[in-house]
């Protein structure tokens, strides 16, 4: 958790106003005729998409790690791209380019641009930082101590250099060279070196101070796919001992507690009771596919789906008694919120630190797991609350009817899943993609993992 309360102080500041991106606004309230499930979703992940797209970053075309449409931005963070962000970002493209909301050259060209800024930007042996500006390529420290590598970043950012890479391999001449791009840049990712000569992988590394963030990469969290692509590395590869003995802490991930009589199966990092923020279930499933997988440790279809469900059943419970919390109305995890004088902060909404603020990312990244759930509560943020919640990248990132209160901004971390999961859950693309990798497979081959849903 000390990481997602830095985050919260880092979010909670505002200043000097900025001008907003070009594109196409279409903020207007959604249309009040009924929509197919289908037309909805088709809908959603396509003004979702927008945030990558109408609103990247000018220079670089990665993913700004916020938006905001009234322009109001803290000092000189507007031109800041997000390195896990843009991850998502590149497989929304490719979810994009599958259902002909840009065309493929028009797709080519944009991965072009992000691949060459990518590959001139700072790199702390291999891995990306967090934060960079987006007109040079430096890094922008997170934090004083956090001004160089950021594994988890990087790895999130991978994951979808992998998809382009899958996506684009077997295409025209130019196509295949992009991919070669791709393929390049994550084959440099030093996974070795960051573990610190230990059996585990630490998520920073500094060149003014080393190794003093000291943040080991123990699960239960988002972090998984920091270690299934540090096994698929096949140029800085690691070991099984640092997934067994880090990660999974020798065994001590497995837990025995339930919820609402659901387990959870694994420890969730400060969450042990009644799970995480939601997030924890999408970010490193974006294309790690869950279906059917399992290693010694868990089945992590049933870790997300009995996740989400304690979620989505501590929602409808309500023991906060928050207006407007139930079927249609759910879903925490970390995003923007409300401070207790009504500004926009940020914080890890979950179970144990519910604060009466919804986000809509929450409840539709979930999609793939509880189908009935979330799509109750897309089409209540739709179509009963799109004067309030609908924008021009998707809906905005945080909502409590309870308090009457938007956060009208939006997070490349929290838009970029919606797109990614619902097109899983449309066609299963992203998953296909990255699973089908040889380096993937191999990997997770070695950590002890099979795929029942992918024949390994």
């Amino acid at each position: 958790m000390k990481y997602l309360f830095f985050i919260f102080l880092i979010f909670a500041s505002c200043g000097s106003n900025e001008s907003s991106p070009k594109g196409d606004d279409s903020s207007t309230p959604a249309t009040p005729t009924p929509l197919t499930d289908e037309q909805l979703v088709d809908a959603v992940e396509k003004q979702t998409f927008k945030y990558f797209w109408d609103f990247a970053e000018p220079n670089s075309k990665l993913a700004r790690e916020r938006y905001h449409p009234d322009g109001n931005y803290p000092e000189n963070d507007s031109n800041i791209v997000t390195t896990g962000g843009s991850g998502f970002g590149l497989m929304s493209i490719i979810a994009a380019t599958s259902r002909n909301y840009v065309s493929r050259s028009e797709a080519v060209s944009r991965l072009n641009t992000i691949a060459d800024f990518l590959a001139s930007a700072d790199r702390f042996y291999g891995a990306w930082p967090h934060w960079m500006d987006g007109t040079t390529g430096r890094v922008k420290p997170f934090g004083q101590k956090d001004n160089g590598g950021d594994l988890v970043e990087t790895a999130f950012l991978c994951q979808g250099m992998i998809c382009v890479r899958e996506f684009f391999k077997d295409g025209t001449a130019e196509e295949k060279a992009l991919a070669q791009k791709f393929d390049n840049l994550w084959k440099g990712v030093d996974w070795n070196w960051y573990r610190n000569n230990q059996n585990v992988l630490y998520w920073h590394w500094s060149p003014d101070y080393a190794w003093e963030m000291n943040f080991p990469l123990e699960g239960y969290n988002e972090c998984l796919i920091t270690y299934v692509l540090a096994s698929a590395s096949p140029t800085h590869g690691i070991t099984p001992e640092a997934y067994h003995k880090g990660w999974a802490r020798n065994g001590g991930i497995v837990s025995s507690a339930t919820k609402y009589g659901i387990p959870l199966l694994l420890k969730h990092n400060g969450a042990e009771q009644a799970g995480g923020p939601l997030f924890w279930a999408h970010y490193s499933y974006l294309g790690l596919d869950p279906r059917q997988l399992t290693d010694q440790y868990a089945n992590y279809w049933d870790v997300n789906v009995n996740h989400s469900k304690i979620n989505y059943k501590y929602c409808v419970e309500n023991p906060g008694n928050f207006a407007g919390y139930g079927p249609n109305y759910w879903g925490l995890t970390a995003s923007y919120s409300r401070n207790p004088d009504g500004s926009i902060g940020y914080n890890a909404h979950m179970p144990s630190n519910d604060l009466g603020i919804v986000s809509p990312t929450a409840a539709i990244s979930s999609i793939v797991y509880t189908p009935t759930e979330s799509l109750a509560a897309m089409r209540n943020f739709y179509e009963n609350y799109s004067g309030q919640l609908w924008g021009p990248a998707g809906f905005y990132d945080a909502h409590s009817k309870h308090y009457g209160w938007t956060a009208n901004r939006y997070l490349a971390i929290d838009q970029g899943p919606m797109v990614v999961m619902l097109e899983n859950y449309r066609s299963g693309l992203l998953w296909s993609l990255f699973m089908n990798a040889p380096e993937v497979r191999q990997g997770l081959v070695n950590l002890g993992f099979h795929s029942g849903q992918h024949g390994f």
